[in-house]
């Protein structure tokens, strides 16, 4: 049985919930799904440009946890650029429904 995942520091909210290719409904494209860690994670490290222990620190993980989200948010959205999908920014949930939720 895994370990349960520790929650994550998300400190961005995404202007809009989906990019995808001009000229083509979205009904007709694929959608490649990004988790807010991973919108966050690759927020840190490409656009801020944080060392990878301290984009870590402000998530809340571990470096090779942080490592491992990025990876994997940069393979999603290779896929999905050189495949023509369109991607879906998934939001977190907000406090009130955490709270709820509790």
């Amino acid at each position: 049985m895994p370990r349960p995942t520790c929650p994550r520091t998300i400190a961005h909210q995404p202007p809009c919930d989906y990019f995808k290719p001009a000229g083509i409904p979205l009904r007709d494209l694929e959608e490649t799904v990004l988790l807010p860690e991973e919108v966050e994670s690759l927020r840190l490290a490409d656009a801020e440009n944080l060392y990878r222990v301290d984009a870590a620190a402000r998530m809340g993980v571990s470096r090779q946890t942080f490592d491992r989200i990025v990876r994997k948010a940069r393979q999603k959205v290779a896929v999905a650029l050189t495949q023509g999908n369109a991607l879906r920014l998934e939001r977190p949930p907000s406090r009130d429904t955490l709270l709820q939720e509790g």
